[in-house]
């Protein structure tokens, strides 16, 4: 029998439609194993002489499946007798958020959000989470990503309910160094019919990221409207339950990202992250800036890769990035300086297997000093809970 949707046009005999229906029954969602005609993100399936038409409405954390889905269901619509042609209508999943581009939106051709006229929306807290604390750095290459995924362990190794965001979109590596890049995150649906993704646990924490999405070495090319719906996605669109703190890798730089998880949910502040060198600094000073002019809460700077400890001389300490960088930001700006954080040769073992150095060696200098950090923000940041 032909649903309400896929039988919307009355030339279409419902045995014709049912016919088509049967041969899109096997697609399938990569995360939650559903099908794609039970989520909804196939609709008004019909037939129009030797052509399949259907509009494909995709939630944007699940973007990055519409090259393979179409091309399935072309396959499948054209092993149907009498098909020759297939055309698929993009539309707006029911599901995205107001303010948020649709999936098949063609890149670029997204509004500027919810405020209209470029104006962005009120910040909207996220149901559960307490707090949110975002990582941030001038430029890349400064650990920025080992310093959230770090921090957010830390935490959870505290006792907190921990989630991590990777809003480094164009650069997601928290699933490389938390071990679970092989995983793909169930999608549920709400309440309202909205898609929901399910976070994956490792290590303690809730995280999600598009490394989760799409496939190995594959790049995500996308302009700022694209990019802002799917962190909204990531914010709200992800059942992320009852955390005492969500921290956001943001990508580096001072972009759309910054700009709208800044202006999307309210914050307890933001970590810059930057190393000794000057030219490091260079470029946090423009993102510190960026922070304070939008006011958001800096809570201050961690200088990464303060000095070089090696693994036979534990008690040498070598500044091969210069020294004291981070002091100077943090004194420049008048916020505190909150970590200095070593480099081992562990941190780097760490992240690439999986196991971040925080939980594979507890007692190492570096592992030491980011709990300090953890300690740190968690005093300042995340009173206790009240008893219930």
């Amino acid at each position: 029998m032909a649903t309400p949707d896929q039988a919307s046009d009355p030339k279409t005999p419902s045995q014709d439609v049912d016919s088509l229906g049967a041969a899109l029954g096997q697609l399938r969602d990569a995360g939650s194993g559903r099908s794609l005609l039970e989520l909804g993100w196939i609709r008004r399936l019909r037939r129009q002489e030797s052509r399949a038409v259907f509009e494909l409405a995709l939630p944007g954390f699940a973007a990055s499946q519409r090259d393979r889905i179409a091309a399935e269901a072309r396959q499948a619509l054209l092993a149907v007798a009498g098909i020759q042609d297939v055309q698929i209508e993009l539309a707006q999943s029911e599901g995205t958020p107001a303010g948020s581009p649709p999936a098949s939106a063609p890149i670029g051709g997204a509004g500027h959000g919810a405020g209209g006229h470029g104006q962005p929306p009120p910040r909207q807290s996220i149901p559960g989470v307490r707090q949110v604390i975002a990582v941030s750095s001038g430029k890349g290459g400064v650990g920025k990503s080992t310093v959230a995924v770090n921090l957010a362990c830390a935490l959870a190794a505290s006792g907190l309910k921990v989630g991590l965001l990777d809003a480094d979109i164009y650069g997601p590596n928290a699933p490389t160094m938390l071990g679970v890049a092989d995983r793909t995150p169930e999608v549920h649906t709400g309440p309202e019919g909205e898609q929901i993704l399910v976070p994956i646990e490792t290590c303690g924490i809730a995280m999600v990221s598009m490394g989760l999405l799409i496939q190995e070495n594959q790049p995500v090319i996308w302009r700022g409207p694209m990019l802002n719906g799917i962190i909204r996605q990531f914010l709200y669109q992800v059942a992320w339950g009852e955390r005492d703190v969500l921290v956001v890798d943001l990508p580096p730089g001072t972009g759309d990202a910054q700009l709208t998880v800044a202006q999307a949910v309210p914050m307890a502040g933001v970590v810059i992250v930057t190393t000794p060198q000057q030219v490091s600094l260079q470029d946090a000073r423009r993102g510190l800036a960026m922070f304070l002019q939008m006011g958001v809460n800096v809570l201050g700077v961690v200088e990464n890769m303060s000095a070089f400890v090696p693994p036979d001389l534990p008690d040498r300490r070598y500044a091969i990035f210069g020294s004291g960088g981070g002091r100077q930001l943090a004194d420049e700006a008048g916020v505190p300086l909150l970590a200095e954080l070593p480099l081992e040769m562990g941190v780097q073992e760490g992240g690439d297997q999986g196991l971040p150095v925080v939980l594979a060696t507890p007692e190492s200098a570096s592992a030491l000093a980011f709990s300090a950090l953890a300690a740190e923000l968690a005093g300042r940041c995340v009173a206790p809970a009240t008893p219930a």
